[in-house]
């Protein structure tokens, strides 16, 4: 019997932001998505902050977590195309055909991802407005709109 493929993999390169990771958490036990975080983290695992917004679904949570990039890049079990959001990408998350087993990769809240990564992965935008001077969503809502878009493409 061929295993079933995991639906995506998310992966939090260096996350800041307790809430942000155990939304996102949260996010992936209610949708089969793997989840990877890459060290250093801003905040210990045990965080209770951390916890209260994954809230009890961690036993439903398939996680891994990294001491770096290079570690997760040999490591990683997944077949799928590897995606950088980025707020500098130039093509968006509908410019993309998302298969099962790709690859989300999201970076730390202040900064993004560091230009090393960016050049190695397709780097994808959700769409924002130009006419205003925002620069970005949250992490934990970018999450759930690339992922639900990706999902939403690998179940049609």
């Amino acid at each position: 019997m061929q295993k079933k493929l995991t639906p995506l993999h998310i992966v939090l390169f260096e996350p800041e932001i307790p809430p942000n990771t155990g939304n996102i958490a949260r996010l992936c036990a209610c949708t089969g998505c793997m989840l990877h975080l890459v060290h250093p983290l801003g905040f210990e695992i045990s965080d209770k902050q951390l916890r209260r917004a994954g809230l009890d679904y961690w036993e439903w949570l398939d996680v891994k977590e990294y001491n770096d990039w290079s570690e997760l890049r040999q490591n990683i079990q997944a077949k799928g195309a590897w995606y950088a959001l980025s707020t500098k990408a130039t093509n968006t998350i509908w410019d993309v055909t998302f298969k099962a087993d790709d690859v989300l990769v999201f970076g730390p809240e202040s900064r993004g991802l560091p230009d090393n990564i960016l050049k190695t992965l397709s780097a994808i935008k959700i769409p924002m407005r130009s006419d205003a001077p925002v620069r970005s969503l949250n992490l934990s809502s970018a999450c759930s709109i690339v992922t639900y878009e990706a999902l939403r493409e690998i179940n049609t």
